[in-house]
């Protein structure tokens, strides 16, 4: 905290004074706040009116208004409606001006050739349409597109996916355009591993600890889009080198009370989730509880040679199986208070409760010229994870149209358990010749302090400036203790045994200037500036580590708009990106669970740097929408994943069978080079059959001359899907993806694919539904086969997943839901650090 205090001054006094000079003074209370820019021509004439909203005739309170000249567009003078829906503006100089009336969640409106004389001249009502139409008590919200493409984003609706009723984050993530997600619900966005995945526009500890195990916490029900940002501007944090994923949940702002029962059992997961949402004045209150459950098994099989020079000195076969079984529960609660016409207050807070159990056996022959090693293993894991995040947000509108302050906080702490017990059987015996347990606790604490400035300079540029700092802790405590089957019990492995604490804080400023040329130009740049500092203790060998740093990331992103109704753009972008390690990648726990092939982070990496180009083309033709993108991202000190051969003895001082164990860690050693292109298209055939599809290919080539290896190759990722309306509340929907082998420094793994089918039926006036989702129907496992080449060893492994799949879903809603559109909410972004797969190097099995 008194690292932050300053910086924030620093980043923000000179902005303070700026708008300090603009700040209205109170607004009388015969009628609304008049905005007055000192710059502004000033006569005698007068304008109001009231803004409402066109279907219920109700004053749209806080609705924006601004003045333009008709001329040249050039903002003359703005400001807000009151509570009851008026505006006034006086002191105006005669002659036609434009007037825009705008409101999140309505249609702005523009009213052209605005004559003013001397004198007020009153427009009366305005009416806005709304975004969203009201029949009856159920919403019906205007037709979207399954995927649509922003300046500065790719977004996907999810809830127009009827195949995702009933699944899981992960399921969801699987059809997005430019992302993967691997068989452990690891995600990649054109190819990299190096992503930032939000909820709700804000990081949480849960997807710090492990991606893959917070997406299987997160019920696609639950979810309304995910956004795809793959070139980030320096308002974000500069950490994520692919880009950054918001999963942005459901949640209603409308008035009165409603809420909403969501239930779904299948084969491989089910969930039931309530919400209740209540909203009156100026107060808005919203809850959700739900729970979640999964299960999954799946085999495996390894081969293994070991050599010495050109000569096989040991062979490895292993065979496996596993069975996953979790749930959890998951609460989240909020609340909105708009305490004057330009402040508002949000708060919220949200916890998840999660499990899993996943048994697992293992049996290994490990033959040398000493003769062979054979034995077989019984392996019970357990995962125990809690987590939750408070947030708070503060906003104040000030005196220019779009002009705003904002103060965020974020509190996140994630309390992580896990533990396995095994049991070692030989050929020969019928009791255990070995066994061993593990204790893993560790806690994640987050805190976040951010403000920003939103400052228009006219109507075509908006500078945008803040400060942020976030502070982070980690600690782990593991023990592993072995009993040998010699009486003495369990006892504790001092080798294997320690105490971690890890702090890292960030602290960063900066400031974009986004401004128009010509009505058909775009420009933004921007530079941020990042202060990281890192400290770690192993307190059980009085091991330290301390470094600190300073990025400078510069981003600048251009755009034409061209063609017929500018429905073509063309964008160019660059920036820089950061990304540090999460404690995925530097935990120093030793996994043991495989006899033969060892695991942990790395607690000394260094942050990696990359320069990130992209050349963007998107044009819309009749029904149709095309987007095509090249891209380059060279990294020079890439993090990956090692893998060498070392004697047993290094890890277990007690061994004395000179057996070899292949030991996979991280490491700052490769330069990454990735050139791509993405093509992404959606059409509508008819009007009630929409199809959808995405094609990713990229060169990877990586090189490390401190391994003396390097590896390269061609790869690609497909996903399409095409829905169709039928009559009488019927519909139809297929997604189905494909993702080629991949190329990793020290090997390859192997191409995989999936595919959905969905039904769904209207219900109860279309206040409710119930759809049949099938997955992979026609393939009973997915094989996962990876390939890994060092200088001593070579492996083959196949992994058998059962993905075969059904489910039943059924959703209702119910209560008034009145069109009254909430005042948007701002959050916090962490978008700063690398993030893990499936919680390696963390203690799980």
């Amino acid at each position: 905290m008194k690292h932050t205090l300053p910086l924030l001054l620093a980043g923000l006094g000179l902005s303070f004074h700026t708008f300090a000079q603009t700040a209205p003074a109170s607004p009388s209370t015969s009628r609304p706040a008049l905005v007055t820019p000192p710059a502004a021509p000033r006569g005698t004439a007068g304008l109001s009116g009231t803004v409402t909203d066109s279907k219920t005739g109700q004053p749209v309170e806080y609705a924006t208004v601004a003045l333009l000249d008709q001329t040249t567009d050039k903002a003359v003078d703005g400001g807000i409606c009151d509570d009851k829906g008026r505006f006034a503006f006086s002191k105006l100089a005669p002659g036609t001006y434009k007037v825009s009336i705008s409101f999140v969640g309505y249609q702005t409106k523009v009213l052209d050739n605005v004559r003013l004389a001397d004198g007020e001249v009153n427009l009366g009502g305005i009416s806005l349409a709304a975004t969203t139409q009201q029949l009856g008590e159920v919403k019906v919200t205007g037709e979207r597109e399954l995927v649509e493409n922003k300046v500065d984003r790719i977004v996907y609706n999810a809830d127009k996916d009827i195949t995702n009723s009933g699944g899981t984050a992960a399921d969801v993530l699987k059809k997005v355009p430019l992302l993967a997600v691997d068989l452990d619900g690891n995600v990649e966005l054109r190819g990299s591993s190096n992503v930032r995945v939000l909820i709700n526009n804000k990081p949480s500890t849960i997807v710090a600890s492990s991606v893959a195990d917070a997406l299987r916490q997160i019920p696609a029900d639950q979810i309304k889009t995910v956004e795809v940002i793959t070139s980030p501007s320096a308002k974000y944090d500069a950490e994520g080198t692919g880009g950054i994923i918001n999963i942005i949940l459901k949640k209603n702002d409308l008035a009165g009370v409603n809420g909403s029962v969501n239930v779904s059992a299948g084969t491989r997961s089910s969930n039931l989730n309530t919400s209740l949402n209540a909203r009156k004045g100026k107060v808005g209150v919203n809850a959700n509880l739900g729970s979640f459950g999964f299960y999954n098994r799946g085999r495996g099989e390894t081969f293994r040679r070991d050599f010495e020079g050109t000569t096989t000195i040991a062979t490895l076969t292993q065979l496996s199986t596993n069975r996953t079984l979790g749930g959890g529960l998951y609460g989240q609660v909020g609340a909105d208070y708009d305490l004057t016409p330009k402040d508002a207050f949000n708060i919220s807070a949200r916890g998840n409760l999660f499990r899993f159990n996943a048994p697992r056996t293992l049996s290994s022959e490990y033959i040398t010229s000493a003769g062979p090693d054979i034995y077989s293993r019984d392996i019970e894991v357990d995962n125990q994870n809690r987590n939750l995040d408070l947030n708070f947000g503060y906003t104040k509108t000030l005196a220019k149209p779009r002009q705003e302050f904002s103060v965020l906080a974020l509190y996140s702490v994630n309390k992580g358990l896990n533990e396995y017990d095994l049991d070692q059987f030989r050929p020969e015996l019928i009791e255990p010749d070995y066994r061993e347990q593990s204790f893993n606790d560790s806690r994640n604490r987050e805190a976040t302090f951010q403000a920003d400035l939103v400052q228009p300079i006219d109507s075509t540029s908006t500078l945008e400036i803040g400060a942020k700092s976030i502070l982070r802790q980690v600690n782990t405590d593991y023990q592993i203790e072995a009993d040998s089957v010699d009486g003495r019990g369990f006892l504790l492995l001092p080798d294997r045994t320690n105490q971690f604490r890890y702090n890292q804080d960030v602290y960063s400023g900066y400031g974009t200037y986004g401004f128009s040329l010509q009505k058909v130009y775009s420009f933004k740049v921007g530079a941020r500036v990042e202060h990281t500092r890192i400290g770690g203790d192993f307190f059980s060998n009085d091991t330290e580590i301390s470094q600190q740093y300073t990025n400078f990331i510069p981003s600048v992103v251009a755009s034409r708009d061209f063609g017929k109704d500018k429905s073509q753009k063309l964008k160019v972008s660059y920036t820089r990106r950061v990304q540090r390690p999460n404690i995925y990648f530097l935990n120093p726990y030793l996994n043991t669970s495989d006899p033969r092939i060892f695991s942990s982070g790395n607690p000394n990496l260094d942050a990696e740097l990359t320069d990130s180009y992209e050349l963007g083309y998107s044009t819309y033709i009749k029904k149709s929408n095309l987007n095509f993108s090249l891209y380059s991202r060279r990294t020079n000190n890439a993090i990956e994943s090692v893998s060498s051969l070392e004697p047993l003895k290094r890890f277990i001082t007690t061994d004395t069978t000179g057996a070899q164990v292949i030991y996979t860690t991280f490491q700052n050693v490769a330069r990454n080079a990735t050139y791509g292109m993405s093509v992404f298209g959606s059409t509508k055939l008819t009007e009630k059959w929409t199809v959808n599809g995405n094609v990713n290919t990229y060169y990877v080539t990586l090189k490390s001359s401190s391994l003396n290896t390097s590896n390269s190759g061609l790869m690609y990722n497909a996903n399409i899907s095409s829905s169709y309306q039928f009559d009488k509340g019927y519909s139809a929907q297929f997604s189905g993806f494909l993702n080629s082998p991949r190329v990793q420094l020290q090997g390859r793994t192997s191409a995989y694919q999936y595919y959905s089918i969905a039904a769904k039926k209207e219900l109860f006036k279309k206040k409710g539904s119930i759809s049949l989702g099938l997955d992979n129907p026609f393939n009973r496992t997915i094989r996962f086969r990876n390939e890994l080449d060092a200088a001593r060893f070579t492996s083959r492994s196949n992994n058998y997943v059962y993905n075969r799949g059904v489910r039943v879903s059924f959703n209702y809603q119910f209560g008034k839901m009145d069109n009254r559109a909430s005042r948007p909410k701002k959050s916090i972004r962490n978008d700063d650090q690398k993030s893990g797969g499936d919680g390696q190097g963390q203690g799980q099995q």
